[in-house]
């Protein structure tokens, strides 16, 4: 199969993010406290990572993105969805831009400026990875197409494995095996250090 166009790309990132949101509904007052999968990151700290990427990325979009001010975490303060969901519109409206994709963005977390198709390519997999974090916690699954898993999982597969670039402090954690078994989300999650037997959200629903 071709790889997906930059178009497609953006496509695939919004129904993520639309998923993000549905998962994130789920979430009761007390789960905002919980631990995720991410370290030492509670679900607020997680969604106030999450909502500070959506506008760097949409900075980014927009030529932006090496103002580090952008890519700030804000507070959630007493309605941390509707701080979230606004977020999400806020990108989405960005890479809906003309020629948004066709420019360099701008990641500073990253370390430099990259394609547009590569740059949506990052976000869409940080936000299959994220949108499961959050489902984790909150104790549902998570619900994509597989191209939108497919894309994501090649993605996932040209992430650096090096230890320079894996454990504390860096974006990913160490890669984990893969059980011959494995979904291509499960695979895409064992890549970036994470196992769905590891963190299986709250007890009851």
């Amino acid at each position: 199969m071709d790889d997906p166009s930059v178009n497609d790309l953006i496509a695939f990132d919004r129904t993520t993010l639309q998923e993000s949101l549905r998962v994130l509904r789920a979430a009761r007052d007390a789960d905002w406290a919980r631990p995720s999968p991410c370290v030492g990151w509670t679900l607020r700290d997680l969604v106030a990572h999450m909502t500070a990427q959506h506008h760097g990325f949409a900075a980014a979009a927009r030529g932006s993105g090496a103002d580090r001010t952008y890519w700030i975490a804000p507070e959630l303060g007493r309605h941390p969805f509707k701080v979230y969901d606004e977020s999400v519109r806020h990108v989405l409206a960005a890479f809906a831009e003309e020629g948004a994709g066709e420019r360099g963005f701008v990641l500073p977390e990253v370390g430099g400026t990259f394609p547009g198709r590569v740059a949506v390519g990052f976000h869409l997999l940080d936000y299959v990875v994220h949108t499961w974090d959050v489902a984790s916690v909150v104790g549902i699954g998570i619900d994509l197409p597989r191209p939108v898993v497919d894309a994501a999982l090649d993605i996932a597969r040209r992430v650096p494995k090096d230890p320079e670039h894996r454990g504390p402090g860096a974006a990913f954690a160490p890669v984990l095996p893969t059980p011959e078994d494995a979904s291509p989300l499960e695979e895409m999650l064992a890549l970036l250090g994470r196992s769905p037997e590891s963190h299986t959200g709250r007890a009851e629903r």
